[in-house]
């Protein structure tokens, strides 16, 4: 598994800190498979920063487009990454600007990069789904069919009509899955 060196637009690899120039980071990405809490697949672009001294990020010679061997790991938590500036890595559903929480207290979300391939996510499920469903626009009202058949069950029922609303309702529950699981933005 690698990652890619990017540059900037001036064809830095090394960006200087703009608090203290004696520090910076190179930003790495990765394309990968990711599950969600829910099992959910997707192919998604992760980015992460690797920081350190100039001089020591200066002496491994990277170049742009480089790969090396690692892995970008998502880490979730309900405490926060930096003390400083708490609010930093906050975990946002999508555009809405609601904060992903668990029983009200909110999740903190980073993306870092390891040079262990076997490392693991660390995702944390979120329990203020509904809300997130409300935001987006996407609250329906469930269907209960009391003594249904294998047909209605599985909505085999050879109907075309049924077949139009049920694959349309069937797509607003894959969009809400969806919106819940991409609650972070790279």
């Amino acid at each position: 598994m690698q990652v890619i060196i990017n540059a900037d637009e001036m064809g830095n690899v090394i960006r200087q800190s703009e608090n203290n120039s004696e520090y910076g980071f190179v930003r790495v990405t990765q394309k990968r498979v990711v599950f969600g809490n829910n099992g959910w697949l997707r192919a998604t672009n992760l980015s992460s920063l690797i920081p350190g001294k100039v001089e020591d990020l200066q002496s491994m010679n990277w170049k742009a487009n480089q790969a090396l061997n690692g892995k970008i790991v998502i880490k979730e938590s309900l405490e926060p990454f930096n003390s400083n500036n708490p609010d930093r890595d906050l975990k946002y559903a999508g555009d809405t600007g609601i904060v992903c929480c668990v029983d009200g207290q909110p999740i903190y979300r980073k993306t870092m990069f390891t040079a262990d391939t076997t490392a693991e996510d660390t995702l944390i499920a979120h329990t203020n789904g509904q809300d997130i469903r409300e935001a987006n626009g996407l609250v329906t009202e469930a269907k209960i069919v009391q003594n249904a058949t294998p047909e209605e069950a599985f909505d085999t029922v050879d109907n075309q009509e049924v077949d139009e609303v049920n694959e349309e309702d069937e797509i607003k529950a894959e969009a809400e899955e969806v919106l819940e699981e991409e609650t972070f933005e790279l």
